[in-house]
């Protein structure tokens, strides 16, 4: 039999309602079926977000649980409160705008018992505007061992399709208000706690992605950011010096080069 799972969704008034219902379409399509779907409405959100809510509640008796949150506080609140509302032990994450190919959960679950692993990744495929329009692949290391290697210079899971265990997560302290590493600094904080990764070798997920996500990726703020999680892993001990210095430098020279080339090095070196 298998295990039940909860599938974890932030959403906030910014967000497309058709990407939002074809992200939660993609969810109630797979092979192995949720019987717990939280969505946290970090803040106020828009008529359309709010009807495609009303729709999928309506047409699902009993399946989701909606969490609105009265201001918008970010991605690590958000999440954080939501983990808290999962009634399941294995927690499946499920961004507002991306689409989960319909076996994603099966593979997962699998990988995890067979792996027996605490947190499950994939490797993911990025696409622009229409699914079709696929622009790259983001891959990922498998084995527990490569990831801890990996993490010492980049992020080791796709935040997008991760799955992971809910006592795992709270036993390495939640998510923090690391802006843009959010994710990352958890995943360091569970490997430091012990707690095993696997990443399934397969695209089992849809991210969608354009100019707007490589723009965030740059200017003073972004560096900022950049200096402060670093620093952190320093401290903490998960990276020497020499790495944080090596990894500083690397990060802000992709930061302020303009945007197009920015995207070209995360396609062609970043990433494979």
């Amino acid at each position: 039999m298998t295990e039940n799972y909860s599938v974890l969704m932030s959403v906030y008034h910014k967000e497309k309602p058709e990407y939002f219902r074809a992200a939660i379409e993609s969810i109630l399509n797979q092979t192995v079926k949720t019987n717990d779907f939280v969505i946290v409405c970090d803040g106020p959100l828009n008529e359309g977000l709010d009807n495609v809510i009303t729709e999928v509640v309506t047409a699902n008796p009993g399946l989701f649980n909606i969490y609105r949150m009265t201001e918008n506080k970010g991605l690590a609140i958000a999440l954080n409160n939501g983990i808290l509302q999962c009634k399941n032990q294995i927690i499946a994450r499920m961004d507002s705008d991306d689409i989960s190919r319909n076996d994603r959960m099966e593979k997962q679950l699998k990988a995890m018992k067979e792996h027996d692993a605490d947190i499950v990744s994939s490797n993911l495929i990025e696409f622009d505007g229409d699914v079709s329009n696929t622009t790259l692949t983001r891959q990922v290391p498998e084995s527990h061992k490569d990831i801890v290697a990996f993490a010492k210079k980049r992020t080791p899971f796709n935040h997008p399709a991760v799955m992971y265990r809910k006592s795992a997560v709270e036993d390495s302290g939640f998510y923090d208000d690391y802006r843009f590493f959010e994710d990352y600094n958890l995943w360091v904080a569970m490997l430091m706690k012990g707690h095993k990764g696997y990443n399934v070798q397969e695209n089992l997920l849809y991210m969608r992605a354009g100019q707007d996500m490589y723009k965030r990726r740059g200017g003073l703020g972004y560096i900022k950011c950049i200096f402060r999680f670093n620093n952190h892993l320093r401290k903490i001990g998960f990276i020497s010096f020499g790495a944080f210095l090596k990894g500083i430098f690397v990060r802000i020279v992709v930061s302020i080069i303009p945007n197009g080339l920015r995207k070209s090095i995360y396609s062609k070196a970043l990433r494979k």
